[in-house]
């Protein structure tokens, strides 16, 4: 399992970097990105935190541990300078808090994203077939959630994506421990999307591929 986003008590999530990387270890993880939510309040402060803790535990443990951040609710016109921002600051993973369905996202909000050319488009909701015709183009990635209520419109985002050649990456979204999943259950996830086997195996594919982006 490559899982590119979690959170830490850093933002929202319920544990330190270390423990959420010892238990993803332990469950077979092979690396792990923790992206804990940031805006222009803490950006530095999280990014700061989570390189240092990223380098320690890389010296010790056998799976990769990456830090990034997932920038949250930030408007739509000031997206182009929190992602130039994120990435002087040494962000190995940029991801773009996207329209999803549960959360009062601001509209616009993944175009300015996509045009910034963030890593990951998270939980893009009921995103367009315009916006992934860019995405393609930009490199930008689609995720396809385990989250709860993230997940809903999981099966629209596979949809848009295949049809326009959108890559896809897997992720859980984690917050606490059981949110902490195996490749078994991260395929039938692919598989309730309305994806295929295939479709999976791409998926790994292009997690692999962009560890190795996130690592050179």
């Amino acid at each position: 399992m490559i899982d590119f986003h979690s959170h830490t008590l850093l933002s929202d999530g319920y544990l330190i970097p270390s423990e959420l990387a010892q238990r993803a270890e332990v469950a077979g993880y092979k690396a792990l990105a923790m992206t804990d939510h940031a805006d222009e309040s803490n950006i530095e402060a999280v990014l700061s935190a989570l390189l240092q803790v990223s380098e320690r535990l890389n010296k010790y443990m056998s799976m990769k541990v990456l830090a990034g951040v997932e920038l949250t609710h930030i408007p739509p016109r000031d997206i182009p300078y929190m992602v130039k921002k994120a990435r002087s600051l040494g962000a190995q993973v940029l991801i773009g808090h996207g329209e999803t369905l549960t959360e009062p996202v601001a509209g616009g909000t993944n175009l300015a994203y996509i045009k910034a050319g963030v890593d990951i488009l998270a939980h893009p909701g009921l995103v367009t077939a315009s916006e992934a015709r860019l995405a393609a183009k930009n490199n930008v990635r689609f995720e396809i959630t385990t989250r709860g209520g993230h997940s809903i419109s999981n099966g629209h985002v596979a949809k848009v994506a295949g049809a326009y050649g959108v890559k896809m990456i897997l992720d859980t979204d984690t917050h606490s421990p059981s949110d902490i999943i195996n490749l078994q259950w991260a395929e039938k996830v692919a598989l309730g999307a309305g994806l295929g086997k295939k479709d999976f195996k791409k998926i790994q594919k292009n997690a692999i591929e962009l560890l190795d982006k996130a690592l050179s």
